[in-house]
Formats: structure tokens, sequence, C-alpha cells
């Protein structure tokens, strides 16, 4: 006799068939709606100011007024032989031209109106950036590599973007080791973000006539937040004439190149080219994850008070008795964002949606954590695997199953305030057990793309790996093991780190690890030397495990917020994309990346105790739209005003972005 569990996995999917059978034909149109009305919010940004001032040359031939030294080496440095002749060439507010500016007679105007007074940090962020432009050009208190580096910036907000190029090189040539600091007291490197910056902008705007080539700047010791053993390897590069056809990617082959290693016995394998690129493959064909974090929450619950049971529960919720999972089988598009359910708006579910986007792979963990489960869930723990069968068998989605491995507290057995200690030997176990469940549990599914360990642990939230690091990673590399030896397809591992912290640490002690993943929160431009610094440092593909922006800004319109969330996640893909296996000038590294997230979570201000409420307080900083990094909106789906949060979805910029280059 088939067990009652068997039963009901069947019943779910023969629902959730008969349901797609009736609403496939739809979601194209509801697609093309929501396109349309989203094409009707239009943000048309301000014109550039003027430049008075825009130089002698256009593109400053430095070799005419100084001398390159020790170039590609920890000794670089470029010497001024004939000073006035470069301030003329430069132009206003780049170096040495700084004091120009205060003839210029729009300075003067906005001197006198007193929009130049206060502290200049706080026109970092400034909306007016022609007053920013003035005010970081004529600081002299601060370092003068971030003084150039942020009166760059306000030329490239303004749009001014030949004059920013320019400002970004002369800081590129003059203060390659420049260090800022975060509001965390981390370090920021100017010089590489510089690079990055100079190559979006003339990527993305080949108008402007040039290209960065040749430019690198490599720092040793640079994965602790101790500067004063960085050493730094600097090559400025130079700036070229170039069109647009000069930034069309070109191609490898890479059946030419050849096969040094292949791991992985079943249906994926991981590829190591002979040129030391790489590659994942899926039934043979190449693979690069498309990925999405999926998580969605009814809004009104919360972890924090025991409403929202678990991480898992999305697997399970069925609100409205019928048998279907909600989410994942019945959520709508609002295509015209008028908050209600028209005639023609019918249940296609997020994972037809994602499937429509391009969506290849989900980021899920096994670990049904947060509060204990309530009489509701208590015979459904662990994630529901008819729903990740149907995304796989319909859909064609494969999963990053993820364990915890520590990170909050999760799955050690320790208390959260006292957080895991990875050299407890007793937690330890507890988390080798907990990750031994996972492979027994999903390893014969044929959905599984990799494993993957942690979730940032080394940031030390709930854990001791930002005090222990290696005793965090040698315990990680034991996880890997064990996976290992339990997998009989021996897909490939991964860690999920906090970005590059301690990522020599994990080079040393982390050999049976087969991919670098690192959640990632750089800027518009992506990724800076991640690509490099691993390559370098640690030998092994590499994953953005997240990456992503909040669709708020204070103080901005609806239009202007979507317009710059889709610019944001576009050149973090253009990014990835540029160093994947195979494309001339990348590092050849990037397996894709996990955007992060499907949909806006309105429980996740810790502050607010209100989960009900769509809060608006930032609860971090970093290079995102206003620098604020609003943690209840970073789906590039939204849920309008909360009602019938389950099941309605309302597509944002981003969502089309998406849409057509992963079609592509």
């Amino acid at each position: 006799m088939k067990s009652f569990k068997f039963i009901l996995a069947a019943a779910f999917l023969l629902a959730v068939s008969c349901a797609f059978a009736q609403t496939d034909n739809g979601l194209a149109d509801m697609l093309q709606r929501a396109k349309a009305f989203n094409d009707k919010m239009v943000w048309i940004p301000p014109k550039p100011f003027k430049i008075y001032d825009t130089g002698t040359e256009k593109w400053v031939t430095y070799e005419k007024y100084g001398e390159f030294q020790n170039v590609g080496t920890k000794d670089y440095k470029y010497v001024v032989k004939d000073f006035e002749g470069l301030k003329a060439a430069s132009g206003e507010g780049i170096y040495p031209n700084t004091q120009s500016v205060l003839n210029n007679p729009d300075y003067q105007r906005l001197l006198k109106a007193g929009k130049l007074d206060g502290k200049y940090w706080d026109f970092a962020s400034t909306d007016d950036h022609q007053a920013a432009f003035f005010k970081w050009a004529t600081v002299r208190s601060e370092d003068p590599g971030v003084r150039l580096f942020y009166t760059a910036k306000a030329l490239d907000k303004a749009g001014n973007w030949a004059h920013a190029v320019k400002a970004y090189y002369a800081c590129l040539v003059f203060f390659p080791k420049s260090i800022g600091w975060t509001k965390y007291k981390t370090p920021w490197y100017i010089g590489p973000v510089c690079i990055s910056r100079i190559r979006y902008l003339t990527a993305f705007h080949p108008e402007i006539g040039v290209r960065l080539v040749g430019a690198r700047i490599r720092i040793e010791n640079s994965f602790d937040n101790d500067v004063h053993n960085d050493v730094f390897t600097v090559d400025p590069g130079w700036l070229v004439p170039a069109t647009a056809k000069d930034f069309e990617k070109q191609f490898i082959d890479l059946n030419k190149v050849g096969v040094k290693k292949t791991t992985g016995k079943g249906n994926v394998k991981l590829v190591q080219y002979k040129n030391n690129q790489y590659a994942l493959l899926v039934d043979g064909k190449p693979f690069v994850v498309k990925g999405m974090s999926y998580e969605p929450s009814k809004v009104g619950l919360s972890p924090v008070d025991g409403t929202l049971k678990n991480n898992i529960a999305w697997s399970w919720d069925d609100f409205n008795n019928n048998g279907i999972i909600d989410g994942p089988f019945e959520a709508w598009i609002d295509t015209n964002r008028n908050e209600k359910q028209d005639s023609f708006e019918k249940n296609v579910g997020d994972f037809a949606m994602m499937k429509a986007m391009g969506v290849n792979t989900i980021r899920i963990f096994h670990n049904d954590t947060w509060a204990p489960h309530s009489e509701n869930y208590s015979d459904k723990t662990g994630i529901n695997k008819a729903v990740l069968k149907e995304g796989y068998e319909r859909f064609g989605f494969m999963y990053m199953v993820s364990d915890f491995a520590g990170a909050y507290a999760v799955g050690s057995g320790a208390d959260y305030k006292e957080g895991t200690d990875y050299t407890n030997p007793v937690q330890q176990k507890n988390m080798l057990a907990s990750i031994r469940k996972m492979v027994e549990d999903f390893k014969d599914e044929p959905y599984v793309l990799m494993w993957v360990l942690g979730n940032e642990n080394n940031y030390g939230i709930g854990n001791n790996a930002n005090k222990n690091p290696e005793a965090f990673y040698k315990f990680i590399n034991k996880a890997a093991k064990l996976i290992k030896s339990l997998d009989p397809q021996k897909r490939p591992v991964a860690i999920n780190n906090g970005d590059l912290l301690f990522l020599d640490i994990c080079a040393k002690n982390c050999p049976d690890i087969d991919i670098f993943g690192f959640n990632s929160y750089r800027g518009e431009e992506g990724f800076g030397n991640a690509w490099q610094d691993i390559s370098y440092v640690y030998g092994k593909p590499a994953l953005v495990t997240e990456y992503g922006c909040p669709a708020y800004a204070k103080g901005w319109t609806t239009a202007r917020i979507e317009t710059a969330q889709a610019s944001y996640h576009e050149g973090n893909w253009w990014d990835i994309s540029n160093n994947f296996a195979g494309v001339e000038g990348g590092y050849g590294n990037s397996l894709g990346g996990a955007v992060f997230e499907w949909s806006d979570e309105w429980w996740k201000n810790e502050g607010d105790s209100d989960p009900s409420v769509h809060d608006t307080d930032t609860q971090s900083q970093g290079a995102w739209l206003d620098g604020g990094g609003y943690e209840e909106w970073f789906g590039i789906v939204g849920l309008g005003d909360g009602k019938d949060s389950t099941f309605k979805r309302q597509l944002r910029k981003a969502y089309f972005m998406y849409k057509d280059i992963w079609n592509k």
C-alpha cells in the first residue's frame, strides 16, 4: 500500500499540473501588460552641469608632463616634470588643477547662496552634483585620493562622464594606493574602484570615445582589516581611442584549449580548462548560473515574533487551502499596480515568472530554522521536495542546496547570543550531522547543482568565525570532505563567504572546496578586483552567491528608483559575464550569480517590530542608490500595499532587464 505522504505528494503535483494547464497561455499577455506599464514610468535625469575648463587636452598625455616610474611594481609612482602644463591639460577640479574651480562663476554663485556650507561628507550622496563637485574639489583636510575620487563621482553622477573618466584616471595615476574607510571601519581601496568605474562608464557610454587597457592593481594582504601590511603592485594602464565595436565581447574557443580536469560523476560537472578557466556543465551542456534567492514571505509574519515559523515555510504555505502551494504556483502579476487582481491577471506562480525571466537556478537552505514549529508545521519539517521536483521537471530549475554551517548559530546547538564556536567539538559534531542530513536527503535528486556551506559566516554574526577564521575554514574543509564522501555524484561543494574577507586564510585551509562563493554588494559597476584576487590567491572558480540593490531611496520617485535598481543589476551582471570562461580579457573564473532577492521581505528591519509595515529606515550603508541598505526592499518584485501578499507580485524594471539579457 502506498504511503500517505506519497499520496499527498502525487495529489499536489496533479493539482499543480492542472493549474498550469490553465495559466500557461496567459503569462505572456500579463508580462506584456506589466512591461507596458513599466515603460510608462520614465525618469529623465537632469542635464549635466557646465564644465567651464575642460582642459587643453581631451585625454591627458601624462608622458608629456612627467614620468611613469616602476610601472607594474610595488614602487610605482608618477613624477610631474611640467606642473603648469599638466594643470592646463587636466581641466577644472582634476588634480593638480583643483583650484581652478574657484574661478568658476557657478562656484561663486553657489558659494554666495550657501549651497556649499556644511561638511564635505554630507555631499557624498547629495542630488546636487555640481555642489558636490565643487565641495570635493576644494577639500583640503581629506586624503587626496579620496578627495579626487569623490570629485570624479560627482561628475559621474551628474552625467559629465568624459570629465569623470578623466578624473578617475588621474586618481589612478597619482593616488592608486589611497585608502578610504567605511562606516564599519573597514578599508576601502580607491584604485581598483577607479579602474572598475572607468571600464563601466566607457562600456555603457561608448560615445565617451576611449577605453582603459592594461590597468591592474594587486594588493597583497588585503583580506583582513589591517592596512599596515598591504603591498600594492600598480599599473595604471592607459586610455586609448575606442568605438562601440571595441566593447563587443570577444571569445576564446575552449574546445581548442582543451580540458585539464573534470569534477563530477553525474549530470553536473565542473570543468577546468587547460588555461585554468572554469565552467559548469549540466547534462553535458555549458551552464551559467542565472540564480535567484527565493524566500517569499507573507506580509505581517515575522520570525522575530514566531509568526513566520521557518525559512522554508514558503514551500508548504497554502493559505487558501486549495492543495496548491501559494507562492511558487499561484502568485499573480499586478500588471497595472492597481492593488487588485483584475480578471486577466491569472494565478501563474513565481516559478513561471522566474522561468520567463531566464532564471535557471534557485538558492535554497535545507535547514528549517527560526522559531519552533507551530502546530501547522509540526509534520512538515524540511523543505517541500515535491515543490523542488516540480520546479525541476516543469521549469528546468537546478538548486544550490545550502547549510548554514553555524551561521546565526544555526545547526551548532549554540545559543545565538553566545554564537557558534568552531573550536567546540560538540558543536562541530552537531553541524556535521546537519550537513550529513542535507546530503543524505538530497544526494539522489537530479536537481542539485551544488552544495553550499554557510552564509557570510566570516562576518561573525551568531558565530566566532571573524575572531578565529582559521578554525572556521578548517571546519568548512572538514564539512566539504564529508559531503564528498557521501555524494555518489561528486557534485561541487561551494563556500558562501562574505565578500573576500579572509580569502587568503580560506585558500590556505580549504583545499577541498571546489567553488568560492561570495556575497558582494560593491556597486553598480560590479565586483572590482574580486575575480583577479580569487584567481591569484585561491585559483578556484567563483560564484556571486548574493548581489543586489534595494528598490528604495529617500526622496526619489518610483521611476527613478526602479531605473537605478535595474541599472545596478545590469552592471553587476555585465561584470559577472565579462569573466565567464572563454571571454577575452576576463579571468574566466566566473560561474554566474544569484540575485538577492526575488521579493521584498517586510519583517527585516530589526528596529521595527511591525512586519505589516514596509519600513524605510536604512539598516546599513553601502554603494547603493542613496547609500542606504533598506533591508525590506531588495526584491526585484514588489508586494504593493502588502495586501494579498502571498500571491500579489509587482514586477519592477529589473525583472524586465533580466528577462531581456538572460534569454539572449
